[in-house]
């Protein structure tokens, strides 16, 4: 795999990765789930896939393909290597038996063309945390924080981790190893930071109830310290919990500013904030989802309404799940089966997969012009069906 991993490493830069994150992802890659593409003995192309499980609509944990470390050779563009390793790739995943693939892009408008959807979107903030003051909800003052070094917490931190999981659709339940991923910590890419923080939210019985790694950059400017607070990640399982971190956060001694990207679109913190203008939010896309087989990936999840309709998708690379098919669910689960009736909607799979999660609905779609309403009526019922339902916002919780 050392010939395969260089080859990925030059076509995002060729700027080698410190030992521990090489050492990292050389046990996670699935090398079973690996393909290359030779031009004679020179590898000009990789992919590869993790055995994940995402969280979908109605709290099931469904068998997701992580789609990663896509490249091509710039040597051997416009020669069909990508296609033909998506193809084949989008193949295997449907002989694993697994209904969903999902990546991030580094190029988003890649993947469409593939029948990928953008299905979440997250969060980067840049807050001014002098001029934002914060609401506490009841109970936040008898949270207690401490700090722990990162690794001697893991476990109780994992453990909140997964509490958060079943409640949110997009997350994924952390495979053995993965756990090794939130404490990576190169010196080469702290860029003046400290190394990685953690603070954890205790109850008085000594229970961790959330968790925040950070590090912290010192800055100094004539009118004293501007230091930034660059948070890794923030959970909780209480509102008063997650409250007293964010608290913490934004009252750093020696700082300024707080960065972080890849928060969820929904994130309670925009209700806590005096002033969310003050939190430089983009909005940018996250987790990009294909259904690899659309009958077992759409009765894998409820729905927020009762449906009953007939979708004609149109699917150019995994021509199984071309057709016509009758999807019957609700809250209570589904049912999709093959049929041979007039359809009720149109569209690709790319926008199945976009609207899959929930996050975005089969209406906006349609005010694109990319889903069509056969049935008059049809489009309402589907798009109410498969939205949240007053569930929190499709989220991805990291990168793979």
């Amino acid at each position: 795999m050392s010939t395969w991993y260089d080859t990925l490493i030059r076509a995002f830069g060729g700027v080698p990765e410190a030992p521990e994150e090489r050492e990292l992802w050389d046990d996670l890659i699935e090398a079973e789930r690996s393909l290359g593409a030779w031009d004679g003995d020179e590898v000009v192309g990789t992919a590869g896939a993790f055995a994940f499980r995402m969280t979908v609509p109605g709290g099931a944990l469904v068998p997701a393909a992580g789609v990663t470390m896509v490249s091509v050779a710039a040597t051997h563009r416009r020669r069909g290597v990508l296609t033909a390793m998506m193809t084949r790739q989008l193949s295997d995943i449907r002989s694993w038996g697994w209904p969903l693939a999902v990546l991030t892009a580094s190029e988003p408008a890649i993947y469409g063309r593939f029948g990928y959807g953008i299905g979440t979107y997250s969060m980067t903030l840049t807050a001014d945390t002098r001029r934002v003051r914060l609401s506490m909800p009841p109970g936040t003052d008898d949270v207690r924080l401490r700090y722990a070094a990162p690794g001697e917490v893991l476990e109780a931190c994992e453990a909140v981790y997964a509490a958060k999981v079943p409640g949110r659709a997009g997350m994924l339940a952390r495979q053995p190893g993965w756990e090794r991923l939130p404490l990576l910590d190169p010196e080469n890419e702290r860029e003046g930071g400290s190394p990685l923080q953690c603070v954890v939210a205790e109850r008085a019985d000594g229970r961790v109830v959330g968790y925040t790694r950070f590090q912290v950059k010192p800055r100094w400017e004539t009118s004293g310290p501007s230091g930034v607070v660059r948070l890794r990640d923030v959970e909780a399982l209480d509102p008063a919990a997650y409250a007293a971190l964010w608290r913490f956060l934004f009252e750093i001694d020696l700082t300024s500013t707080l960065e972080t990207r890849g928060r969820p679109v929904d994130d309670p913190l925009l209700h806590l904030v005096s002033d969310v203008r003050r939190l430089g939010v983009q909005v940018k896309d996250s987790a990009h989802v294909r259904l690899v087989d659309v009958a077992a990936a759409l009765a894998a999840r409820t729905y927020a309404a009762p449906v009953d309709v007939v979708l004609d998708v149109e699917d150019a690379f995994c021509p199984w799940n071309a057709g016509r098919w009758r999807l019957t669910g609700d809250a209570g689960g589904a049912s999709c089966e093959r049929t041979t009736d007039p359809a009720d909607l149109a569209l690709s799979v790319r926008e199945l997969g976009t609207a899959y999660l929930g996050g975005v609905s089969l209406a906006a779609l349609a005010g694109a012009g990319q889903v069509r309403e056969a049935r008059e009526g049809a489009l309402a019922a589907a798009s109410l069906a498969f939205g949240p339902g007053g569930g929190p916002a499709a989220w991805l919780p990291h990168g793979f």
